[in-house]
């Protein structure tokens, strides 16, 4: 899932949620689980319904703060990595776990 500026928002079981990711897999999802909890957030998840047994379990990862959206809180740099440096875009995808402050690489 990219990041947009589009605010998804919605309902699992009972509980107001705005949505982070939907379908992702295991791993995935106890990264963001963890990051977001790490960060304040009560997280829900659900799992998506598999059309066969075959078919690998994907989720959908929710926060129950009706405000939150992740490109805002990646790019104002409110959310912190486990040892409190500010997330990333590169991080928020686990592309690396380098967190320069810039977004961009100069080559020389």
């Amino acid at each position: 899932m990219a990041l947009a500026g589009k605010h998804l928002f919605g309902s699992i079981d009972d509980t107001r949620v705005t949505f982070v990711e939907k379908k992702i897999d295991e791993n995935r999802k106890n990264f963001l689980k963890k990051l977001l909890e790490h960060n304040g957030f009560e997280v829900i998840i659900q799992e998506e319904k598999r059309k066969s047994e075959e078919e690998p379990q994907l989720y959908t990862v929710a926060v129950t703060d009706m405000v939150f959206n992740p490109t805002i809180y990646i790019f104002e740099r409110k959310l912190k990595t486990f040892d409190g440096k500010k997330v990333t875009q590169d991080y928020w995808f686990q592309k690396t776990e380098n967190v320069k402050p810039q977004y961009w690489e100069s080559k020389k």
